[in-house]
């Protein structure tokens, strides 16, 4: 029915950039919202930037002013920009979408996670 991909996890130094990429597919009508979560090792899953259709965003504190979250409605697609990147930011990273696939029906998709690692 619905498919989110993501892409853009790799290996980066600290301070560098990585630039994240999720495209929703399949039978969508609308997407209500769409954000980024992480997890790493011994911790858990957190909210790290979600945006809404409306273009409403929400970070979490540990990435502000480093990440930005933008969405490209036409597409389907939500991007994080990440800069100056951290070794604390190593994790798995995980699209999550609220999709509406018909008149009153609204669920939440995940994707199946991109690893990010930040080396010092």
């Amino acid at each position: 029915q619905v498919q989110l991909v993501e892409s853009g996890g790799g290996l980066v130094q600290a301070g560098g950039s990585l630039r994240l990429s999720c495209a929703a597919s399949g039978s969508i009508f609308s997407i209500k919202a769409m954000g980024w979560y992480r997890q790493a090792p011994g911790k858990q899953r957190e909210l790290v930037a979600a945006i809404t259709s409306g273009g409403n965003t929400n970070y979490a504190d540990s990435v502000k002013g480093r990440f930005t979250i933008s969405r490209d409605n036409a597409k389907n697609t939500v991007l994080l920009q990440m800069n100056s990147l951290k070794p604390e930011d190593t994790a798995v990273y995980y699209c999550n979408a609220d999709i509406t696939i018909q008149v009153l029906t609204t669920r939440s998709y995940w994707g199946q996670g991109t690893q990010v690692t930040v080396s010092s």
